[in-house]
């Protein structure tokens, strides 16, 4: 009843470095940004300084917005065609020579300004719609170089015509003289747009700058305020938080040396690895002898952190929601004790609120979700069940994160958020499966499994209810008993149900042997009792043989180990006392106990030793004279004692405390098993 040691097996210690090496090589390398704020909310800190230069970052919605607008405009793309310039010019010379003097330059004049200018089509842009909405800008290439140019720093060619007759009325000073010579030379009808457009190129261009949109929008100079203590933080403001925070993490983690940044998560890694390895120490210490369990252990908190370090390496936090944390609880609590799964639940999720903005937060959220779900999984796993506890869970997250986010701890997206809480909640029925291939890999027992074997109706009980049914009951008993024990301080219930309904299936090959079927099975009133004309040795050896004979009736059925082990714990290595005595009356040799003994183990668990005590209790309880309080407690306390005198407690985990609770169980079991009764009274004839 001691505490054990520090595991000295270097394999215990295994696991925790395979979880120190993943944590440390995943963990960020930037600082995190220590404040918390929240678009309508006020400033609650000092007035914040920029340390530096930053970009503002646009937000997913302008992004959004100006990938649609790219989408859905594109800028018109013209070479300017030095072919048609020529030829027009040309025909410009010869009807400008038939020109009076005082008409010809400054026609000539305005007609090479229009063409320098450009002249593009009027109806280039009816047959897309995008290029009607960019009207305002266009792309002209002159040569091997293309600028943009505004629409409106060119003509189109009805604007060029009338242009160019304006320009003719302007210098002949009369619109008669000026009608004449348009009537006589129709040079607008022969002008030509000189600016081509050219289709295949504005959809390269197009493609391109759709992709490349810048994601800043202006840019903030180191010593500004950004925002000041109890300001509203508005959407403009918490924009340019977010920037700075986005630099900080990026700019702070860059500032320190790569070597320290590994020390330092080195460091980080070890003191989250060492509350796994004490948590385990001071809850279940017998852990560490079992491989499968420990390395289970580790696998799950490598799950757990993995996926939140990855959320925050990749910068895809928003996605968290979408993560059933609360998985990570039922996959403990199909195999642990609630002594175990709940510390370590807690201790899973520590990355989450070291890493993940907003951590503190959701770690609360999330360390209540779990915790609600283990009590309710208790009830409600199976079938459609586990859908009712998803449904709780998911109104229990869902609320706390709407109170949290209008309290100011919590940002995002409502909807989207909701929506994926829900996800994540549906996900853990479905992910809660795998227990069944994580009982294979890990070489596990599952709950499920315990629930299956202490069904009454599997074939190995049917078969001691029908050869032992005195010992059938007996078990029964024993495991009502083991139950509100076990409940008392905290052990595996599902585990010590098994043990005490398989603890006597090696009595199945002899049953009569043993005094509660003896009476059962009598062939008559006058049928010798079995031990009548045994020897001392031999109904000793009778006796202890249904341990080794129940440990090959589990070997042959299969059962887990740890329901086994209760076949050989549940004497220990105890003295058959009563045929001792027989045999040392009847003047044998004391020296020779060995031939009396138990072919057993002591207990070691919690569950062992609360079953050694309750089969001894309830078998020995049948011969109590007196049903007195006083009288069960005396009884109780001698059988307990008897097990400490003989040694029998000498390797196990209770404690004190914890027998002494299990002594008030059974005192109180008692009572309520051997409660009197009213005797009423018969009818006078």
């Amino acid at each position: 009843m001691t505490s054990k040691p520090l595991p000295a097996a270097f394999k215990s210690y295994i696991p925790f470095m395979v979880y120190f090496a993943i944590v440390a090589l995943l963990m960020p390398r930037a600082a995190k940004f220590e404040y918390e704020y929240k678009s309508g909310s006020p400033w609650g800190y000092d007035s914040l300084v920029s340390e530096f230069d930053f970009p503002i970052y646009k937000t997913e919605e302008q992004m959004m917005k100006e990938r649609v607008e790219a989408e859905t405009s594109a800028v018109p793309y013209f070479r300017y065609s030095e072919s048609v310039t020529s030829r027009c010019l040309t025909q410009l010379a010869a009807v400008a020579s038939e020109f009076p003097d005082s008409l010809r330059q400054p026609f000539t004049d305005e007609y090479r300004r229009l063409f320098e200018q450009g002249v593009m089509p009027d109806d280039f842009s009816k047959a897309d719609k995008r290029l009607a909405l960019s009207e305002s800008l266009i792309y002209i290439q002159r040569g091997k170089r293309a600028l943009k140019y505004p629409v409106t720093e060119v003509y189109k060619l009805s604007a060029a015509r009338l242009a160019l007759n304006s320009a003719l009325r302007k210098a002949a000073g009369s619109d008669a003289v000026a009608d004449s010579l348009m009537e006589a030379f129709p040079f607008a009808d022969k002008l030509e747009p000189n600016l081509v457009f050219d289709r295949e190129m504005t959809e390269i261009v197009h493609s391109e700058e759709s992709l490349d949109i810048s994601p800043t929008q202006g840019f903030v100079s180191a010593g500004t305020v950004i925002v000041s203590n109890g300001e509203l933080v508005t959407s403009e403001i918490a924009q340019m938080l977010d920037s700075y925070k986005k630099e900080y993490e990026s700019y702070m983690g860059s500032d320190t040396p790569e070597p320290l940044v590994w020390l330092f998560n080195s460091i980080l890694a070890l003191i989250l690895t060492l509350i796994i390895f004490f948590v385990l120490y001071f809850s279940d210490s017998s852990i560490f002898e079992k491989d499968g369990k420990l390395w289970y252990i580790i696998f799950v908190a490598l799950l757990a952190a993995v996926v939140t370090l990855v959320l925050v390496k990749v910068e895809r936090t928003e996605l968290v929601y979408l993560v059933s944390y609360t998985i990570f609880a039922l996959y403990m609590q199909a195999f642990f004790p609630n002594r175990t799964i709940v510390p370590l639940y807690l201790v899973f999720l520590l990355p989450l609120a070291l890493f993940m903005p907003h951590g503190v937060a959701l770690y609360v959220l999330y360390a209540l979700a779990g915790l609600v779900a283990i009590k309710m999984f208790d009830r409600f796993n199976r079938g459609l069940a586990q859908f009712f506890t998803a449904f709780v869970v998911f109104v229990l997250v869902a609320t706390g994160y709407v109170v949290m986010r209008y309290a100011g701890l919590l940002s995002g997206v409502l909807v989207r958020d909701i929506i994926y809480i829900a996800v994540a909640s549906l996900l853990s029925v479905a992910l809660y499966q795998l227990i069944f291939l994580f009982e294979r890999v890990f070489s596990l027992l599952s709950v499920a499994k315990l629930d299956e074997l202490t069904d009454t109706s599997n074939p190995l009980l049917r078969s001691l209810e029908l050869k032992a049914p005195g010992t059938f009951q007996h078990s029964l008993q024993v495991m009502s008993m083991a139950d509100a024990a076990a409940r008392a301080i905290g052990a595996d219930v599902h585990l010590i149900r098994a043990g005490a309904l398989y603890h006597d299936i090696g009595k199945m090959n002899n049953p009569q042997c043993f005094i509660e079927n003896e009476s059962l099975l009598k062939t008559g009133d006058d049928a010798p009792l079995y031990h009548a004309g045994l020897t001392p040795e031999q109904s000793a050896r009778d006796i202890t043989r249904h341990v080794t004979d129940g440990m090959e009736l589990a070997r042959r059925a299969r059962l887990p180990e740890s329901v086994a082990a209760f076949i050989l714990t549940h004497h220990g290595d105890n003295l058959v006392r009563s045929f001792f005595n027989k045999f040392v009356n009847a003047g044998g040799d004391p020296a020779l106990e060995d031939n009396f003994r138990y072919k057993g183990s002591k207990p070691v668990t919690r569950e062992q030793v609360i079953l050694m005590l309750c089969d001894t209790i309830e078998a020995a309880s049948r011969t109590l004279k007196a049903h007195t309080p006083q009288a069960y407690s005396d009884f109780v306390e001698a059988m307990v004692q008897a097990k400490i005198d003989e040694n029998q407690l000498s390797e196990s985990e209770i404690s004190l405390k914890e027998l002494g609770a299990v002594k008030e169980v059974l005192k109180n079991y008692l009572a309520q098993l051997y409660h009197e009764r009213t005797v009423y009274p018969k009818r006078k004839k």
